[in-house]
């Protein structure tokens, strides 16, 4: 069986072929990549593969058997190229469809829900067998963010008291290959998200145990933390996109106690004072 990941030299996918490696042959698994001459996984195919480009999509999903189609990046436009995939895995028939949503997509109020729930309907509706992975935010969108908070005293951020079920990029892989390597997972829907849910608070109080140093957590408004983030060099339209990510985690979007990704996975999702220790590191 082949299976096909899409965007496979990006931060999920080269972690998803790296783990797939250790379940199924390398010359299964197939990394559908922008620029082939970045797949370094040895033994792993590596076939052109441009979302906005229908014309090369249906000779690149070439017997492929199980896809595993990783959410396009950037702010907008992303369900035109989900679109382009799952029609062009239709006519090379592909046979299962693994897509990798956004938490609570049917009820979340981040601008990100739009565009998953309608690929989630098309890929329902396309006829192909499928499973969708609601992902629920990386620890890794904030921890990013450590080192700064430290040099200038503060963590901020605009999500109040919001809970947030974090869990490491490196869960979301697991649970992923767990799917595609596993049984009885087509036609599901799983929310995925971290066994344990933390606020910004907590996240600045980690920060502060771990280094010594009074790093307080500081909630701006959604204006005020988009002004904030324009001033760190951050373009507007993404600074934007991030304070209102913020504003849908104080509405507890982000928060899902179902535990759904570690029970596919048989293990606890990382902690946040580990992702911590790293991003200090």
């Amino acid at each position: 069986m082949k299976i096909g990941i899409t965007g496979a030299t990006g931060q999920l996918g080269n972690l998803v072929v790296h783990k797939l490696k250790e379940k199924v042959p390398a010359g299964n698994i197939i990394a559908l990549v922008r620029s082939v001459e970045k797949v370094t996984e040895p033994g792993v195919a590596a076939r052109g593969f441009d979302y906005e480009k229908p014309d090369i999509l249906k000779t690149a999903l070439k017997d492929v058997d199980t896809l595993l189609l990783i959410s396009a990046s950037g702010l907008e436009g992303r369900f035109p190229k989900h679109k382009n995939v799952i029609e062009a895995a239709k006519q090379s028939g592909v046979r299962w469809i693994v897509y990798t949503s956004l938490l609570h997509t049917d009820s979340s109020s981040i601008d990100l829900a739009k565009e998953h729930k309608v690929t989630e309907k098309i890929l329902i509706d396309s006829g192909i067998s499928f499973t969708i992975l609601r992902n629920g935010w990386y620890t890794e969108n904030y921890t990013s963010s450590v080192p700064g908070a430290i040099r200038g005293g503060a963590f901020m951020g605009c999500a109040g008291n919001g809970k947030i079920s974090l869990a490491a990029r490196a869960d979301y892989a697991d649970a992923a290959v767990a799917v595609l390597t596993g049984r009885g997972h087509p036609g599901k829907t799983y929310e995925l998200a971290g066994d344990n849910a933390y606020t910004l608070s907590d996240l600045a109080a980690e920060i502060s145990r771990q280094t010594g140093k009074n790093i307080p957590y500081k909630n701006l408004s959604e204006k005020e933390y988009t002004e904030a983030l324009t001033g760190f060099g951050i373009p507007e339209m993404f600074a934007k996109a991030i304070a209102g990510w913020d504003t849908g985690a104080s509405k507890n979007d982000l928060f899902d106690d179902s535990r759904q990704l570690s029970q596919l996975t048989g293990k606890p999702t990382t902690p946040l004072s580990l992702s911590i220790t790293e991003a200090i590191q």
